[in-house]
């Protein structure tokens, strides 16, 4: 039958990391594909009691729930948030099925075919699915290791009259950057210069390595609450499979993706708010986080160690301060979209960097995550990936 599927859905892209995944399934590949948090250190007790506190307050907890999500929960969001010196109120929060869902229903909300997109190149693959599925262009905005260029920034927001900028500026998907706070100020301050809205994307900031970083989201130098959207998720922090993120900015723009979410799914998960309210009520966060931090932090530190040796002629990285991935680019002549099948065939998988790319992508990129496996599991799978990296042309045969 030749199905009559609407004109959008040329614009549908299957996801890169999804589909390696699918490779990865084999049991004996060590997968440092996907952005996976670390299963051996998820909260189950805390988890599993939080959800028996929500059976026990009765049959109303699996009633419906508000569209903006379970109240207390957000009040509990609001105050973490605080602490972040991002003063929101649960009018302008909005809980969703994890932070993807807020990058959907902002571009519901604000895109039209050919609008325009200004992000970092590469960026995260899945927010340019969802731009470009609703007929955006996304122009990418020239970065160091600092962060947007603030020249390039003002040439592009003249040139091109976005409707946002789309930013994941600590500890950045998929190069684990940490941008300085003067390139945090100097978007804010051209956002309002040329009243450009910023999508401040935030799953990994909690996953801060280093103490004596003073980390300030951009959603908290923007003391108007006018020109940030801000988004993070309970799926770094907590687990994944509760699919529980939130989104707090300017009221207006957080009603309007409330109405969008209306015609979506009515509500994200009410049990899973309600256990997860429990949850941070009840349960040491804090102290869950800083073993998250410090067990990252070890297995970041040996896939380093096995980097390090394979020599600044040949590869070159940057150490992350945070969050769950390594970005490794090797000389010219390297094409990691092809290294990757025979880096599976010899058991170990990763993401190659092409398909993060905006704009003519380099082939010679590649994307590492250091949270999920255990270090037996990176020191066996880095064995086997500097087998591959250096000897590509042995391994093809």
């Amino acid at each position: 039958m030749n199905y009559l599927f609407a004109p959008q859905t040329a614009n549908y892209e299957s996801s890169a990391v999804r589909d390696i995944l699918k490779v990865t399934q084999q049991g004996h590949v060590i997968s440092f594909a996907g952005g996976l948090p670390a299963e051996d250190i998820f909260p189950l007790e805390a988890v599993k009691s939080a959800y028996e506190k929500v059976f026990a307050s009765g049959n109303s907890s699996l009633q419906y729930g508000l569209t903006e999500g379970f109240i207390p929960l957000r009040e509990a969001i609001q105050s973490r948030m605080h602490r972040k010196g991002i003063f929101s109120t649960t009018d302008n929060i909005l809980l969703t099925t994890g932070s993807q869902q807020v990058i959907d229903l902002f571009s519901r909300i604000m895109l039209a075919p050919g609008d325009v997109v200004l992000a970092e190149d590469p960026t995260y693959l899945s927010a340019l699915q969802v731009f470009r599925s609703y007929g955006a262009h996304v122009i990418a905005v020239g970065s160091d290791d600092k962060g947007m260029d603030p020249v390039d920034l003002k040439a592009k927001m003249e040139l091109y009259h976005p409707k946002f900028v789309y930013a994941i500026p600590t500890f950045s998907n998929p190069d684990g950057k940490l941008w300085s706070r003067e390139r945090r100020e100097a978007l804010l301050q051209l956002s309002n210069e040329y009243n450009v809205l910023i999508l401040e994307d935030d799953p990994y900031g909690d996953i801060q390595f280093h103490s004596e970083d003073n980390i300030l989201p951009i959603a908290a130098l923007d003391k108007g609450q006018s020109r940030v959207v801000y988004t993070s998720t309970f799926s770094k922090s907590v687990v994944p499979a509760l699919r529980t993120g939130w989104v707090t900015g300017p009221i207006e723009v957080v009603q309007m993706m409330a109405k969008a979410k209306q015609m979506n799914d009515l509500h994200s998960s009410s049990i899973d708010q309600q256990a997860l309210y429990y949850l941070l009520r009840d349960f040491d966060l804090d102290g869950h986080i800083e073993q998250i931090r410090t067990v990252y932090h070890h297995r970041m530190m040996i896939m380093r160690d096995y980097l390090a040796k394979l020599g600044s002629g040949l590869f070159s990285f940057s150490e992350p301060r945070g969050g769950m991935f390594m970005w490794v680019e090797g000389n010219d002549q390297l094409d990691t979209t092809m290294l990757l099948h025979q880096a599976v065939e010899k058991g170990v998988a990763f993401v190659p960097g092409a398909p993060f790319y905006i704009e003519q992508p380099k082939l010679n990129t590649f994307r590492l995550n250091f949270s999920h496996s255990a270090p037996e599991k990176i020191k066996l799978g880095m064995d086997r990936l500097v087998e591959v990296l250096l000897n590509p042309a042995e391994v093809k045969q």
